[in-house]
């Protein structure tokens, strides 16, 4: 499609592509086995989310444009069957993947899931009583009747429609029913009586479809199919900025689990006749319904077993310790010293942590401030927080309470904070605050001094496992006390007496910063100057931004992308952008920092942020681009990024076909970066200890 002239890929058609990059882990051979179960897993929760959020957008457009003509920018039904269209090629792609490639390897290691038909005699026995013991409270048989019956089927539970007749009448009409399977109650993976040398496992889906006469004694059971219904899980208030916007998204939430339908899923093997009972009975359209394969809901594939078979997955790569900090013995000192960097999950988080831990210690301490937008259940960081108010001192948190899917917990986390008596603040109306920033106030011998910590990711313990973030700390006054006037913003909703000369702040100067960065790239290629800019974030959707990289393009400047999802841009267009080449890293960690880097004349300009460039992000959202100003992480992230570039196993290339072929370039060296990056480290962690 294009935009203002300008080739522009739809930015759901990307995010699709997205997905099927992380699909292709799954069927990549080199990948360990239960690493390739994982990526099923990863595949299907993103595009259960995906239909939660994006697809259920489409559809209200859809719904709305039947009903009021009113004409769009692009056909919602075009988009609809499009992506549709996509998925459905996907999915037989993702149950060729497991059928052909993933059963047969657990085979070879001895690890066998079973089907209902496949159980010898002592295993149907367990079944049976597996049955009777944990499932039947929880299993709900109903029989539909047209017109009269039709049971509410709860957000993203999984059901067996049954086809039955009743016993002794062959001639009678075929009636159906469903049934529960309780997958939120009890593990979807069962571990059955197995020989010795052998793992045999059944899904909780075929224990129900063993154990569905019982439920209907007086009928013959035909055939079972599985179906699962998702709801829309966008909160709709009616207007951010009146009333208590707490209390509706609280009351939004209570309405989530019972939102329209946004996707019905249903087993390829269903008939028409049932097909068209089902809609009819659950007031579906044609564009709700979804066919896949067997089995639904395959994110359940996180709680794959693993038998202990540590040889099936990633080697562990143990996180380092950022030792100037984990060993320093004034924690505040060697900060006031020099900035200091943290990657994730490369690095231990522990740097982090006790950046709370000592402030809710030390008695110079006076204020802390944290804006929290994701938390972990159990977070060390929280509880410091609460200790701190314990021992006297000022704490503030600012809390996204609109962070999708976790709106339930930052609420929960901000009453648990109140009642310790944290000043909390809660979200803003009509934007977003995506910010991860937190700040100390410490009393010392010349004054009082502020040291903060900025990172591209959230205060979540669990994630920094997982995701690949960057994190500075740092005490230069030039950035803290910008950040301080962030707070500031966000505890007082009032514009900063001073404008923002060293960070960009999102509803200030991030887009128009970013703006100046490259239109100064592109008058130093139209005077025959050196100009490149390198890129990294998770998504390039703001059409804006893509326009004026095409305009650098046009005039020489050099671009390199590094783009993990979703990528509206087009590169390598002949006359428009063929000085942009763009990949997309998908690999055992999650991508997730965004760094910008200017040559600018040779005095190279290096950001770090939580902001992708993206409508939301650029226009809606409260975001914090940092500077790196200390010239050893400077040249750091420089490695970093030189070293994702050069990635010949897990880079794929970004084009217009979407054709996610993987990069490979001359060097007969394999690099993959995510272990270049921690070997890198490694080495530079044993450099510290040596020359300590």
């Amino acid at each position: 499609m294009t935009e203002n002239g300008y080739p522009f890929i739809a930015r759901d058609i990307s995010w699709l592509s997205f997905n099927y990059r992380v699909l292709q882990e799954a069927k990549d051979p080199s990948v360990p086995l239960f690493e390739r179960i994982k990526f099923l897993a990863i595949y299907s929760s993103n595009l259960d989310e995906f239909f939660r959020v994006r697809m259920a957008n489409h559809r209200n457009l859809l719904r709305v444009s039947k009903k009021t003509k009113k004409e769009l920018e692009f056909s919602p039904k075009l988009m609809v069957k499009e992506i549709q269209d996509i998925v459905n090629k996907q999915q037989e792609e993702f149950g060729r993947i497991f059928e052909k490639e993933i059963i047969p390897q657990l085979k070879k290691h001895r690890i066998f899931l079973l089907r209902r038909l496949d159980l010898n005699q002592d295993q149907k026995v367990f079944v049976e009583d597996y049955f009777k013991d944990h499932l039947l409270p929880f299993v709900q048989p109903v029989l539909l009747v047209k017109n009269k019956i039709r049971p509410f089927l709860n957000n993203a539970a999984l059901y067996l429609t049954i086809l039955l007749k009743p016993k002794g009448k062959s001639d009678a009409p075929e009636e159906y029913a469903i049934v529960k399977i309780p997958s939120d109650h009890l593990p979807r993976f069962i571990h059955l009586p197995s020989p010795t040398d052998e793992k045999h496992i059944i899904m909780l889906d075929d224990i129900v479809r063993h154990s569905v006469s019982w439920m209907f004694p007086g009928y013959d059971i035909l055939d079972t199919y599985s179906i699962k219904l998702t709801r829309d899980a966008e909160l709709y208030i009616d207007d951010e900025f009146s009333g208590d916007l707490i209390q509706k998204i609280k009351n939004s939430l209570s309405k989530r689990h019972v939102g329209p339908a946004s996707r019905f899923v249903y087993d390829s093997e269903v008939p028409d006749e049932l097909l068209e009972f089902l809609m009819e009975a659950f007031d579906l359209e044609r564009f709700d319904t979804l066919r896949e394969g067997r089995y639904h809901n395959n994110f359940d594939f996180f709680q794959f077993p693993d038998f202990g078979l540590n040889h099936l997955k990633n080697p562990e790569l143990v996180p380092l310790p950022y030792a100037p900090l984990e060993n320093a013995r004034d924690f505040y000192a060697a900060i006031r010293k020099r900035d200091h960097m943290i990657h994730v999950p490369f690095h231990s988080y522990q740097s982090v942590v006790r950046f709370f831990e000592e402030a809710a210690r030390d008695p110079k301490i006076t204020h802390i401030k944290i804006v929290q937008y994701r938390v972990a259940k159990r977070s060390r960081i929280m509880q410091a927080l609460i200790e701190a108010v314990k021992a006297g001192k000022q704490v503030t948190v600012f809390i996204e309470v609109k962070a999708r899917f976790d709106e339930e917990a930052n609420l929960a986390w901000g009453e648990r904070l109140e009642k310790a008596g944290v000043t909390v603040h809660y979200s803003f109306p009509g934007v977003k605050v995506h910010s991860k920033l937190a700040l100390v106030r410490r009393l010392e011998t010349r004054g009082s001094r502020m040291y903060a910590y900025l990172s591209t990711g959230n205060f979540h313990e669990d994630t920094a496992k997982v995701y690949s973030d960057i994190g500075l700390f740092t005490a230069d006054k030039r950035i803290v006390n910008e950040v301080a006037r962030v707070f500031s913003y966000l505890e007082t909703i009032k514009i900063p007496d001073q404008e923002f000369r060293h960070l960009l702040v999102g509803q200030f100067n991030l887009r128009t910063g970013f703006e100046k960065l490259i239109e100064f790239e592109i008058e130093q290629a139209r005077q025959g100057k050196k100009a490149l800019i390198i890129l990294k974030m998770n998504s390039l959707q703001d059409r804006q931004m893509i326009e004026l990289l095409y305009k650098a393009s046009r005039a020489g400047v050099e671009i390199k992308l590094i783009i993990r999802g979703i990528c509206c841009l087009v590169p390598g267009v002949k006359g428009l952008s063929e000085n942009i080449h763009a990949i997309s890293i998908v690999d055992r960690f999650l991508e997730h920092s965004r760094i910008f880097f200017f040559h600018h004349g040779g005095k190279e300009q290096i950001y770090l942020s939580s902001a992708d460039w993206m409508v939301r992000n650029l226009n809606y959202r409260v975001e914090t681009a940092f500077p790196i100003y200390h010239e050893e992480i400077r040249e750091q992230i420089k490695d970093f990024l030189q070293i994702q570039l050069a990635d010949n196993v897990k880079a794929r290339i970004l084009d217009e076909e979407l054709s996610n072929t993987y990069f490979r370039n001359d060097s007969d060296l394999a690099i993959r970066s995510q272990l270049e990056t921690y070997y890198y480290l490694k080495r530079g962690c044993e450099r510290e200890q040596f020359t300590s």
